[in-house]
């Protein structure tokens, strides 16, 4: 007859629901496009105009080349 032993931390038990959004968020959040974005985002107004964009045209400019916006 087998033993089995049950381990269970109740503090860090979270649902499954929690952990895959949780690894969806850090997937985005390392996205070399996303963070793009917001490099651009954390630029002034003269310097986007330097480089041709507005700064409601970033995500686009971004996306143009998979996206069809």
């Amino acid at each position: 007859m087998a033993a089995t032993a049950e381990h269970t931390n109740y503090s860090e038990k979270r649902g499954i629901l929690n952990r895959i959004m949780d690894a969806i968020d850090r997937m985005y959040a390392n996205h070399p496009r996303l963070q793009r974005v917001e490099r651009l985002n954390a630029m002034s107004d003269d310097e986007l105009a330097r480089r041709g964009l507005r700064r409601q045209d970033i995500v686009r400019h971004v996306f143009n080349d998979i996206y069809y916006v």
